[in-house]
This record gives structure tokens, C-alpha cells and sequence, in this order.
């Protein structure tokens, strides 16, 4: 039996910069395909030309056997090709079922919408992936795992036998994850082949047959995920080998920047919550999807202001009724999303780092382009942006550089207190390794850091403190260096195990 695709020394550039370098791949009937990289490695690309976004300048594509040439979206669906991006692609304004209906319904002329049929035929596509979803939701009041649901049931609904995930997990819950996980083994099952691309390693070991690693728009090598271990394959993505995590040495703790006294916020059912963030330290808020951490930050910085209890700026009492009135005290947040609310994909990089800057400041100095190519320079040199340049339009950039311009947008504003929730969201190790750097000079430098994640190694390596919350509620307050099952153990509302 043929490969279900195969992908015959690829390449592609981009104003002659080299995206992939000639890349030979191959997705066998019934298989689990791994992909693996650095942000910028080439990965990205390589799916938009399997998924016919984009058109090879060498090389050749084959699917069951079949050269393709000239593929393009609507080509590569009829010939069994499915993508799940790492960001939904929905429409906000439409409903759960009516976005399922446009990806699998027929089009046809005067053809008859039946309601009930589209409503159970979502329906059960959502349960297939455990999504407690009302299909008459409109998506845009969806969160971003729930929106990540949706998409995977649309996915799945295609029946393709060439199935690409590209970061599937990164905003869904365990729970979440294990029927995902079931998900695809059903697809293997079934004979189809899944190119799954995540930067958790532990799901590949849990769920690929084989991986291949891109570095540098080349490919390093393909093996059997049985005959390799977690640091050769870090290895063979960075070209070198990887430091261990350390935990982050406690650093000089200054006074109290910011006091919360029993503080809460209705709309989102956050609070009662009593913290103090201090000049210096980074405190870790760790808990699970759906306790109110994110809901917290967007109380402190004013996206839904806080309405119960007490709030105190460099001990004086405040309220902070906006984001403009959080900024102009000198907090800034990072927010989950970066794609929607931490860039502006199609503007320069030297355009999205002025945002902040251009709020506090007189607008016309703005308008001026070497004050804001300056100001660029300037952070694109701290950050280590690796960009062509100032004018380089964001959507260019890879996800790291593409967060670190998030970033850079609020340190542009010199904030005393920075709020940052899920900050490496998406990015490879190496741009995880820097961007924690970054956190810590931050730090050191005496700010005060309020960080959500996620991902609890990086909870345990950042953190001088770590604030666990559930239900919207603060439940413990641990020191630095706590043990991973007693943190797990206080998000849970658990005994911790002896």
C-alpha cells in the first residue's frame, strides 16, 4: 500500500529567504506522525503547502501515490486533506453549528437549510470530542479552549484520512486532552494519518509512532518514537544540548507594589482573593483551566473591572476602572491570546511596539516614524526580535518573536507591575528558554511579576512564590520549590499525598 502522502525534497522561499531547504517526508495509512521544531524551523510552511495554502518552488508532492501539482485549499479537501490550526479559524458572530455546518455542509444553490438536522448533526460532533457545548452558542462568547473544541469536531466531521494538528492542545484542560488523544488513536484505527505538530514532548511519546525533526528549514532525520528519548530530540531540534530547567533563585524582595484585601470581580466570578506582589519576585498563579486566573488579571488590569474588596498601588487604595487607568498606574498585562489580543498580525513589528507607548503620549509624536523606529531598535535589540527588520510585518515573524513583540509592546511603557498569562503559549523550547530569561532580568530588575501558566515545570522555574487558585478562589499559597503533587493536590482541593 502506497503512503497516504509523501513529500519529495520541498522546498519554498520567501523573498529569498529560505523557508524549507528541500524536505523529504512521509505519512503512512494508519499512522501517528510527529513534527517537531523550533518556532521558524520550517513547520508551518511545510503544512500550508500539504494543506495547498501555499505552492512549492521545488520538490514534489504526492498523495496516495498520485503527484498533486498546483494544490490548493478546496483541492486539498476534496482529496482528503484536513488541518487544525494552532489558532481557530471561526467566525465569532455565528453560532457553534452554523461555523460546523460552512466546513462540512454541501453548497448548492436554493438549497434547503434544515435546522434540526445542523443542530444534532454539531451536536454530536461535540460529543464525540466530550465538548460541553450548546450548538446555538455564538462562538465569539466561547473561551479559547472551547472555541479549540469546535474546531477539532469540525475536523473530525470531514472524515479525511489526512488529518494535520498543529498545537491541538495548547488551550484545553486533562481532561480535555485525553479525549483528544482518543480522538486520534480512533483515527489511526480507522487507517488515516495524523501529522501532529506540539512542543510537549510528552505527548509525542504518548501518541506517535514516528517523528520527524525540521531545523532551519531542513530535515535533521525521522525515527521511531520507541528508539528515542526526550533529550536526543531536544538535541536534534536546537542543534546542541539542552540545560536543565532550574528552579529560579528567590530574588531581592522589595516592598509591596500591589495589596489585594478580599478582592473580587462579579462578572467573573472571581474572589475572594488576598495577595501581596512584591518589587522583585515573581509569583506564580497555577491552578486549572477555568479557576480564574485569567479572570483575575482582567480585574487588576481593568478589562472587567474588580467589585468586591479592597486594592492597594504602592499602599494606596485604588481602583482601576479601565485598562487605560491600569496602564497609566503602571500595569500592563500580557494577555492569553496573542494572535488576537497581543498583536496585530499584518502591522510592522516597529508599529505593534509603539501601541502601548502611543496611548500614554501624545498621538502626534507617534505619527513621526524615527521616534517609533527607534523605540523598535531599542527592543528588538533587548528581546533578541529576529526579525528582517522594523518594517517586517509581524505575521512574518515565528511565534516566539511573534510574543516577544507582544512583550515589547508593554515594556514600552516601562510598567512597575506585569501581569502575563500563559507567556510561552505555543513557542519551542528555544523561545521558551529566552522568553524566560527576559522574565527573570525582568524581575531582577525590580519589577513585580504576576504569572499565569499552564504548564507547571514552568510554574516551578519561575516562581519565587506560587498562589494556587480553584473555583475563582485563592486556595494555598506555596513557597518556591514546592512539590509538584502538592500544587496539583491544592488546585484539586485535596489533601497533598504524604
Amino acid at each position: 500500500m502506497p503512503p497516504l502522502l509523501q513529500l519529495e525534497r520541498v522546498a519554498k522561499f520567501f523573498d529569498g529567504a529560505r523557508a524549507l531547504g528541500g524536505v523529504s517526508f512521509e505519512l503512512r495509512p494508519g499512522e501517528v506522525h510527529a513534527l517537531l521544531g523550533e518556532n521558524g524551523a520550517g513547520k508551518s510552511t511545510l503544512v500550508k503547502i500539504i494543506s495547498g495554502a501555499h505552492q512549492p518552488d521545488r520538490g514534489e508532492l504526492r498523495i496516495r501515490g498520485e503527484p498533486t501539482r498546483h494544490l490548493n485549499p478546496a483541492a486539498a479537501r476534496r482529496l482528503g486533506v484536513a488541518c487544525l490550526h494552532q489558532q481557530p479559524a471561526l467566525f465569532p458572530d455565528l453560532s457553534v453549528a452554523e461555523n460546523i455546518a460552512l466546513r462540512l455542509e454541501p453548497v448548492a444553490p436554493f438549497r434547503r437549510v434544515r435546522w434540526d438536522r445542523r443542530g444534532a448533526s454539531a451536536a454530536a460532533l461535540l460529543a464525540r470530542v466530550g465538548a460541553r457545548i450548546d450548538p446555538q452558542t455564538d462562538v465569539g462568547s466561547l473561551s479559547m479552549p472551547e472555541q479549540q473544541l469546535v474546531e477539532i469536531a469540525c475536523t473530525l466531521g470531514t472524515g479525511a484520512d489526512i488529518v494535520l494538528m498543529d498545537e491541538p492542545t495548547a488551550s484545553l484542560t486533562q481532561a480535555e486532552q485525553t479525549l483528544l488523544f482518543e480522538a486520534v488513536r480512533g483515527l489511526r484505527s480507522q487507517g488515516a494519518g495524523v501529522i501532529y505538530i506540539s512542543h510537549r514532548l510528552e505527548e509525542i511519546f504518548a501518541l506517535a509512532d514516528r517523528v520527524t525533526v525540521l531545523r532551519d528549514g531542513l530535515s535533521v532525520g525521522c525515527w521511531p518514537v520507541a528508539e528515542v528519548d526526550e533529550p536526543f530530540l531536544i538535541q536534534q531540534m536546537i542543534g546542541r544540548e539542552a540545560a536543565p530547567a532550574v528552579a529560579s533563585p528567590a530574588g531581592r524582595r522589595g516592598a509591596c507594589k500591589l495589596s489585594l484585601h478580599e478582592f473580587g470581580c462579579d462578572a467573573t466570578g472571581v474572589g475572594p482573593v488576598s495577595l501581596e506582589l512584591h518589587a522583585g519576585e515573581i509569583v506564580g498563579l497555577a491552578g486549572l483551566v477555568g479557576a480564574g486566573r485569567t479572570g483575575l488579571l482582567e480585574a487588576l488590569f481593568g478589562v472587567t473591572p474588580g467589585t468586591e474588596g479592597g486594592l492597594r498601588l504602592d499602599g494606596q487604595p485604588v481602583h482601576i476602572s479601565s485598562p487605560a487607568d491600569a496602564m497609566a498606574r503602571g500595569i500592563a498585562l500580557l494577555p492569553e491570546d496573542r494572535r488576537r489580543h497581543g498583536v496585530i498580525p499584518e502591522m510592522s513589528v516597529a508599529a505593534n511596539l509603539s501601541l502601548a507607548a502611543q496611548s500614554l503620549g501624545p498621538a502626534v509624536a507617534w505619527l513621526r516614524p524615527v521616534p517609533e523606529r527607534q523605540l523598535a531598535l531599542r527592543l528588538m535589540r533587548d528581546l533578541s526580535v529576529r526579525a528582517a527588520g522594523p518594517e517586517a510585518p509581524v505575521q512574518s515573524l515565528s511565534g516566539g518573536n511573534q510574543q516577544k513583540v507582544a512583550l515589547g509592546r508593554w515594556l514600552a511603557i516601562q510598567p512597575r507591575i506585569l501581569l502575563l498569562d500563559e507567556p510561552t503559549q505555543g513557542v519551542d523550547v528555544g523561545a521558551k528558554a529566552e522568553i524566560h530569561a527576559i522574565i527573570r532580568d525582568l524581575a531582577r530588575g525590580g519589577m513585580a511579576v504576576l504569572l499565569v501558566s499552564s504548564d507547571l515545570p514552568e510554574i516551578l522555574a519561575l516562581s519565587d512564590r506560587i498562589a494556587v487558585m480553584r473555583g475563582g478562589r485563592l486556595e494555598r499559597i506555596l513557597p518556591a520549590g514546592s512539590p509538584a503533587g502538592e500544587i496539583m493536590a491544592a488546585a484539586l482541593s485535596q489533601m497533598a499525598p504524604s
